[in-house]
């Protein structure tokens, strides 16, 4: 048979037709680049600046407003708050509201005076060690630069400007700056949102492509019914990877655990069910298999790459932060990086496991309302 370009062009006219028709492809195939592209280009940023910080300080002398104003202008630490005891500055950090404490001594003052080897103490959370590298690397000489201007002796040697001032840094909860101590924990977040979405999402399109959908819908079931017999198997799939993700943290990876289990467990069990529901959801807009997993792909890229998974989280820009909010993966890692690593409470996140809440009814009630519209 010879070659046609009548029949070649019939072919790419049938394609492209067929490419219109299947939208969520076509959506795909142009916007998951720029996403790549504007995240990569604007969101991520390895060296995160104005890192929120908590100053302990019961002097106001001018040597202390020096030090203050000298970490300021360094980009790394916004002062948004100023706790009255070490306490409230500790719990400000267990809660992961500030990374820093800086602690100014009351004698501060006197000893710089008296040039009587003067001292300043920088906790950082060290939970996240690339956050904090960049925020810890520039204290030692612009604190002590700082110091010396305010004594009017600028141009002191460096050596002279070293011993001018002891900071010590002390970094919490990670001393030693494992990565693995923040990376394992995360991975049982991405490992549950990539199987427990994607798993969920193709419930519903393979009875569709499978024409089993009309004898569902012919038993009499009501739609929250069917909801659950979709979802409560996933629920014990997920169950079991989080026995195996757990046990290899600990017995492969060393990874501390100084929290409660009963709380952990309660969070990852909120979080599996608010993923689940994400994925019945994505099941009721696609009409394929293929459909349902490219929409999976869609919301876990933004995810793991505004969570604070991959990337600084306070590292990335407002915008970036506030689209982070909205993804239940950034909740999960605040709760299970301060349990297993910080030891916290309920009191300390709460909030984080009462937004996993709201997920959940927020995706129940979607998945609800598209299968009613769709299928009934």
């Amino acid at each position: 048979m010879s070659f046609s370009l009548a029949r070649l062009g019939a072919l790419l006219t049938k394609e492209f037709i067929q490419m219109r028709r299947d939208r969520i492809t076509f959506a795909m195939m142009l916007a998951v680049p720029l996403i790549q592209l504007v995240l990569f280009g604007y969101a991520i940023n390895n060296d995160p600046k104005r890192l929120p910080a908590a100053l302990v300080a019961t002097s106001q002398d001018h040597y202390t407003r020096a030090m203050v104003t000298a970490l300021i202008n360094t980009g790394y630490y916004r002062f948004d708050d100023v706790a009255r005891t070490a306490a409230e500055a500790d719990d400000l950090m267990a809660k992961g509201e500030v990374s820093f404490i800086v602690t100014i001594p009351a004698d501060f003052a006197r000893r710089v005076d008296r040039q009587d080897h003067p001292q300043i103490l920088v906790e950082a959370d060290a939970t996240d060690p690339a956050a904090a590298s960049g925020a810890i690397s520039t204290l030692g000489t612009v604190a002590a630069q700082a110091l010396l201007r305010e004594e009017g002796k600028e141009a002191v040697a460096k050596q002279d400007a070293a011993n001018a001032l002891d900071v010590v840094v002390h970094r919490r909860y990670n001393p030693e700056g494992i990565s693995q101590y923040n990376i394992v924990p995360g991975l049982l977040g991405v490992i549950l949102q990539m199987t427990m979405t994607m798993m969920t999402s193709i419930a519903l399109t393979r009875e569709i492509e499978r024409g089993t959908m009309e004898n569902l819908l012919a038993m009499p079931a009501s739609p929250f019914e069917i909801m659950l017999g979709k979802i409560l198997p996933y629920l014990v799939v997920g169950a079991v990877q989080v026995f195996v993700i757990l046990a290899a943290a600990k017995l492969l990876f060393g990874v501390p655990f100084v929290g409660g289990l009963p709380l952990l467990l309660f969070a990852v069990t909120a979080f599996v069910a608010a993923l689940v529901l994400l994925g019945y959801t994505i099941s009721t807009l696609a009409r394929t298999q293929m459909q349902a997993l490219q929409l999976t792909v869609f919301f876990f890229l933004p995810s793991i790459l505004l969570s604070g998974f991959m990337f600084p989280y306070r590292g990335m820009p407002d915008w970036a932060q506030w689209i982070g909010e909205f993804l239940p993966l950034t909740h999960f890692l605040r709760i299970i990086r301060a349990v297993m690593l910080k030891g916290a409470d309920l009191s300390e996140v709460g909030s984080e496991v009462g937004i996993l809440g709201l997920f959940i009814v927020a995706y129940a009630g979607a998945a609800l309302l598209r299968f009613r519209r769709t299928l009934d």
